[in-house]
């Protein structure tokens, strides 16, 4: 079941006195990062007639695993986690999304996976159908979704390699580096010091990692001590050199 989502936002208006770009979309966080970037003030208006935002709480279901495919949205805030169901019960989380990236699968009748707030999560929806029109008149938005899936597909490679041959250590700064990463872009490159609030529970992280809560929790600590990062309250996380963390993603001292 879905948990209950605020009341979709009225399409945009356009502002005839400023630009062409609907008024909405010229403030969305996400539109000359996203897919929208790529269209033109004309095929802007088109989607953005059909445009709805949304707002989820943390833990709130987006897309069920297996559920028929109506609608895409852009992520503009918060971390969406993406999650397999095996036979036995397990879920196992296989992804995380954050903004501006597009979530659903272009083309396909029915998701894959689950998806849910891990934090709170604001969207913009748009048809399937809508999309899927665009994409055959709007060579620019084809591109940029081919984009993404390649950038999804690079980073599911890099995912591996950290599974697979890092240390509990690395794998845990990775973790963290992909975090301060992407929650707010621009900070990274603008910013000496990245703060974020983790948004996974210690239990999920071990289950991403494949790790148990113990070392996680222990390799926390470790990087804590060795002042790569900082902690506040247990689940605020404070970096006060992104090059000294990512060094140590692949350097187990």
């Amino acid at each position: 079941m879905h948990q209950k989502k605020d009341a979709p936002l009225k399409a945009p208006r356009l502002d005839v006195h400023n630009s062409d770009v609907p008024v909405l979309c010229r403030a969305c966080e996400a539109r000359h990062k996203g897919i929208c970037g790529s269209l033109t003030p004309d095929q802007l208006i088109q989607l953005s007639r059909h445009t709805t935002k949304h707002a989820y709480r943390s833990q709130s279901e987006l897309i069920s695993v297996g559920e028929d495919v109506h609608t895409y949205s852009n992520i503009l805030s918060g971390v969406v986690k993406l999650t397999k169901l095996m036979a036995d019960g397990r879920q196992q989380i296989v992804g995380l999304q954050f903004a501006p990236d597009f979530l659903g699968r272009i083309f396909s009748q029915q998701s894959s996976y689950s998806a849910e707030a891990a934090t709170d999560v604001r969207v913009c929806s748009f048809p399937k159908s809508v999309v899927e029109d665009l994409t055959r008149t709007a060579p620019n938005m084809e591109h940029a979704l081919h984009e993404q899936t390649l950038k999804e597909l690079d980073e599911a490679r890099d995912w591996m390699l950290t599974l697979g041959r890092k240390t509990a250590t690395e794998k845990v700064a990775s973790f963290l580096y992909l975090i301060a990463s992407n929650i707010d872009p621009e900070m990274v490159d603008e910013s000496p010091v990245i703060r974020f609030e983790l948004p996974l529970k210690r239990l999920e992280i071990a289950d991403f990692l494949g790790l148990t809560i113990e070392t996680v929790s222990r390799q926390i600590t470790k990087l804590r001590k060795a002042n790569i990062i900082e902690l506040v309250n247990n689940r605020t996380v404070i970096v006060p050199s992104m090059a000294r963390l990512e060094a140590a993603c692949e350097n187990d001292e």
